[in-house]
């Protein structure tokens, strides 16, 4: 009898080990397919870890697009949501709806988590929208009249690099230690008496037929269908806005690390992403890396 009862104690003791060893195993493999970690899912499969990445529609989803089949070689299951409203990117990457977001560049992304306290960071630039001058009712620098009106953004900082684009072109002069908060009120001499519509950035591309020329952001003119084979003249990738208005990859505080974001970078910053960014958008949108 001490023997049977010896013999079925070791074998319940046997039992619980076992069942405690599954037991940590199985957790081991479901925080593995849940984790934010690279590679391979758990057990040598083909389980991809999702990376959720919100974006507006152009360039910036279409340039993430363009990068799926990168990232599934590294192990990522690349999801882009699109976003219309980008004041919500922001938000939902704080809140942890995404995890990261592509639209804006470091001066507006300082000024959010200034008014609202929060911790976003940059992990990469990767690309310029410059502003270009599109013809409207004159097709030609040389040819524009005396008096002739031309449309700039009416937002502060587009319409400061409007007004530098046109003194690149010998059009204006501003002061010496003009910076993007000049306003056409501090321009120091018009030879050809210009005059300037300040309108919303996104409604100059439809008002071109009004004026003699209008000024137009990269997104805007791509989301308008307009040529860019008819741009006059265009910021230099090596201009001071060029430095400055990058568009960058942001997450959270803490995640600049994750190898998920790594392994985005990496894609954002190949020369695939570059090859794709000049051969889609024609010098509308220029690579920074």
């Amino acid at each position: 009898m001490k023997s049977t009862t010896k013999k079925g104690t070791t074998i319940k003791k046997l039992s619980t080990v076992l069942l405690s060893a599954l037991l940590v195993l199985s957790l081991s493999l479901a925080l593995a397919a849940c984790g934010g970690g690279g590679g391979k899912g758990a057990g040598g499969n083909d389980e991809k870890t999702k990376l959720i990445v919100g974006a507006t529609t152009v360039p910036h989803a279409e340039i993430l697009n363009a990068l799926v089949d990168d990232l599934a070689a590294e192990g990522f299951d690349l999801q882009v949501v699109e976003y219309t409203d980008y004041a919500k990117l922001n938000p939902d990457t704080g809140d942890g709806v995404i995890f990261a977001n592509f639209f804006q560049h470091v001066p507006y992304l300082d000024e959010y988590n200034a008014a609202k306290g929060t911790d976003l960071v940059s992990v990469v630039a990767v690309h310029f929208e410059p502003l270009a001058i599109y013809p409207g009712k004159t097709t030609s620098l040389a040819d524009l009249p005396d008096g002739a009106t031309i449309a700039l953004p009416n937002d502060t900082t587009n319409e400061a690099r409007a007004l530098q684009l046109l003194e690149a072109q010998g059009l204006i002069t501003l002061p010496a230690n003009a910076d993007l908060t000049v306003t056409p009120r501090d321009i120091v001499n018009n030879p050809k008496n210009l005059k300037f519509v300040e309108l919303e950035a996104a409604v100059i591309p439809v008002q071109l037929p009004d004026v003699d020329l209008g000024i137009i952001n990269g997104n805007f003119a791509l989301a308008a269908g307009l040529d860019s084979g008819t741009i006059l003249a265009k910021e230099d990738p090596n201009s001071q806005a060029a430095q400055t208005y990058a568009n960058v990859l942001v997450v959270n505080a803490g995640n600049e690390d994750d190898p998920a974001v790594k392994a985005l970078v990496k894609a954002l910053t190949s020369d695939k992403c570059r090859k794709f960014i000049n051969d889609t958008y024609q010098g509308v949108v220029i690579p920074v890396f």
